[in-house]
């Protein structure tokens, strides 16, 4: 049986996002392919989820393309990433949560590129006035992340309605990090 390789990686994401601990056997089987299948492509879980984690920097990595997070004012191009990053949210819950992935020296440089160009959004958000500046770019990059996994994992439970997604994480990050004006 051929094996589409994306195909396998995009159910081996949608099986680990909802349990995070599945097995290998577990994984085949939700790609439709057997367990011998799955080893010869990815010599196990380590395997696989290194793939995952190229897979989740590429879909964020486009989402912020998609976003053009670079242009109009910070706010707006903070919500269209948000809208752009809900159909991989799933996928970075898992990624987030894998601290195989953060240790030692071996950490993908595609992490790093992703922090500096959110942190660049940030950051011109509060060169431009929009945001608060007491707040370093840097924690309200973590703290995008945070809710985007912490929703996708609350939408997955059935906790909160999808169609909220965008609106409850843009709300309460824009909520903290808005510059407030004084009167």
């Amino acid at each position: 049986m051929a094996m589409d390789r994306d195909q396998v990686l995009k159910a081996a994401a949608a099986l680990l996002s909802r349990k995070s601990t599945a097995t290998m056997d577990e994984v085949a089987r939700a790609a439709g392919i057997g367990r011998a299948t799955l080893h010869r492509h990815f010599a196990g879980r380590d395997a696989l989820v290194r793939a995952l984690e190229g897979l989740g920097i590429q879909e964020f990595e486009a989402a912020l393309d998609r976003a053009r997070a670079d242009e109009g004012d910070a706010s707006a191009a903070l919500r269209r990433l948000i809208a752009e990053m809900e159909p991989a949210a799933d996928l970075l819950a898992f990624l987030v949560t894998e601290n195989q992935l953060f240790e030692g020296d071996q950490v993908n440089e595609g992490w790093a590129r992703l922090d500096a160009r959110v942190a660049a959004l940030f950051r011109r958000g509060q060169e431009q006035g929009e945001f608060r500046i007491d707040l370093p770019p840097a924690w309200l990059t973590e703290a995008l992340y945070g809710l985007i996994g912490t929703c996708a994992w609350a939408v997955m439970d059935g906790r909160v309605a999808k169609n909220d997604f965008q609106y409850m994480i843009a709300e309460l990050l824009l909520g903290g990090a808005q510059r407030s004006v004084e009167k």
